[in-house]
């Protein structure tokens, strides 16, 4: 990890010395040099959440449950396959309307939360954090998807979180760092969302994000409410999508500021989910928010782009 870390750093060092180089320190600017920074520490922030443990890269299943008793383990033939590393018998899930529960199978050494599971009663992720079952490197617990119930499971010793070599990602760009205003709904816009399974959620837009690209256009972003007050979610995709960048779009966090003023930032534009694995449910960009220009900032395509 150390060696990534500094291989990141150097790569940094060239493409800073490159835009320096190129454009000039005074005609670069003082907070020019200090977004490149900002972008720089959040970019290596990104690639330490991707590289810790539970993070999408060890992401290395998705059963859905159908009504009734799933069996779970490592044999092929169970509804939740787990990894080979597990035993082929580990347990059983019984879904019953929107009740999950889990009965482990004897000697299987299925733990939550440090004690040993027996018959257990599972929160899905619907509600907030999800009852986590744990067995060795093996972590997997229930989602939940409109109507439907799932099992994710992940893998602290997946290849793709042991083999990741980053991402690539297109030079910081001062240009789409763009000052942009909130322009609100009232009432909320209800917005369906694709997802990478194939269903459309309902959402609630609080209002668009209006901004200027660096050609001088206008464009629009129906924005979805973030995590925290104040904060906005952008689903976005543009030209670059398939060719450049992932298929399905980018995702994308804006403060507002005062007087619904706000800075969008593209350069921290990152790819969703699912770019690294095949067992995510991203939501994808709706119609009206795939513009009609390349965004050549932010992160680019993951590997093969095969996801």
């Amino acid at each position: 990890m150390r060696a990534h870390r500094t291989a990141l750093t150097r790569a940094f060092a060239l493409i800073t010395v490159f835009v320096l180089s190129s454009f000039g320190a005074a005609a670069f600017g003082e907070d020019s040099e200090t977004h490149l920074r900002e972008i720089e520490a959040w970019h290596q922030g990104r690639i330490e959440r991707l590289q810790a443990p539970g993070s999408w890269l060890t992401l290395v299943g998705l059963a859905w449950l159908p009504e009734g008793e799933s069996s779970c383990g490592s044999d092929p033939e169970s509804t939740v396959v787990l990894p080979p590393s597990t035993l082929p018998k580990v347990g059983t899930f019984h879904l019953a309307g929107e009740r999950v529960e889990f009965a482990a199978a004897a000697g299987a050494g299925v733990q939550s939360l440090g004690q040993d599971v027996g018959r257990l009663t599972l929160m899905d992720d619907s509600g907030g954090t999800p009852t986590l079952l744990e067995l060795g490197s093996v972590t997997f617990y229930v989602i939940r998807r409109g109507d439907r119930f799932g099992v994710r499971i992940k893998d602290g010793k997946s290849p793709t979180r042991t083999g990741f070599q980053g991402i690539e990602r297109y030079p910081v760009s001062w240009d789409w760092r763009v000052e942009a205003r909130f322009e609100p709904y009232d009432p909320p816009k209800p917005i369906p969302i694709p997802t990478a399974i194939g269903t459309v959620d309902d959402e609630s837009s609080p209002g668009a994000v209006v901004f200027q690209a660096p050609g001088g256009e206008t464009y629009r972003l129906d924005a979805l409410p973030g995590a925290d007050d104040g904060e906005l979610f952008l689903v976005f995709g543009d030209t670059t999508n398939g060719r450049e960048t992932y298929g399905g779009g980018r995702f994308l966090y804006a403060n507002l500021g005062e007087g619904g003023k706000l800075v969008v930032d593209f350069n921290k534009a990152y790819n969703p989910p699912c770019a690294f694995t095949a067992y995510a449910t991203c939501p994808l960009p709706p119609r009206q928010n795939r513009l009609g220009i390349p965004v050549r900032a932010g992160e680019k395509k993951y590997g093969d782009g095969a996801h």
